[in-house]
């Protein structure tokens, strides 16, 4: 067996991180172009959570499990922030 194929994870990871980059240019569009501000929250959502794949992704690619620490706080950052903009588009309706 190959070196290289004994040990498909670094490849998985490799390839998430690639296929990660592509959805986040696709969300960043989405961000910009809008139509809505409702479709500029969600992509925001949205990118928030394409970077913690990459964190985990890249967590696994070099073998640093103390990366995750930093995933974390960026997930109930971003679920603070999304709340947030959510209770302020609510009264913004009224």
């Amino acid at each position: 067996m190959a070196a290289g194929l004994s040990d498909p994870v670094p490849f998985a990871a490799a390839l998430s991180l690639l296929l990660l980059g592509l959805a986040m240019l696709v969300a960043f569009w989405r961000l910009v172009r809008g139509p809505s501000l409702l479709d500029r929250v969600v992509a925001l959502d949205l990118i928030a959570a394409i970077v913690l794949g990459i964190i985990a992704a890249y967590s696994v690619l070099h073998a640093q499990p103390m990366v995750l620490d930093v995933a974390g706080v960026l997930a109930l950052t971003a679920f603070l922030g999304t709340v947030a903009i959510a209770r302020f588009l609510e009264g913004r309706q009224r």
